[in-house]
């Protein structure tokens, strides 16, 4: 069974750090794009940050370029976001999204998605 599992999240406080973590398994992993998303309460599921299935190719949102770093270690079907300097704007849950093929940037394109883990920074 296809599943993402993401873990990670917590408390911090502004400009403190917190690095998530997305398990994929029953998928082919190293031939999937992945990506991070994030919900804040009220709001739209905003896109983060992806990564192509081979690792060559990130793409982040503007307002964390600089800050979070997308990775993956595909022998361990796993993909990480570091995020630094973390701001109270970007509390939210996270989730994980994964879809076979190129790289994408939008939640529609997106098959596949983790349960989400709640990232919040305190002032």
């Amino acid at each position: 069974q296809e599943q993402l599992v993401e873990s990670g999240g917590g408390l911090v406080q502004a400009g403190g750090s917190l690095r998530l973590t997305c398990v994929s398994s029953g998928r082919p992993f190293d031939s999937d794009a992945m990506a991070w998303f994030r919900q804040a309460p009220g709001k739209e599921r905003e896109f983060v940050a992806g990564i192509s299935w081979s690792g060559r190719n990130t793409y982040y949102a503007n307002i964390v370029q600089g800050r979070f770093t997308i990775s993956r270690d595909n022998a361990k079907n796993t993909v990480f976001l570091q995020m630094n300097s973390l701001k109270p704007e970007d509390t939210a849950m996270y989730y994980c999204a994964a879809r076979y093929g190129d790289l994408g940037i939008w939640r529609y394109e997106y098959d596949y998605w983790g349960q989400g883990t709640q990232v919040t920074v305190s002032p």
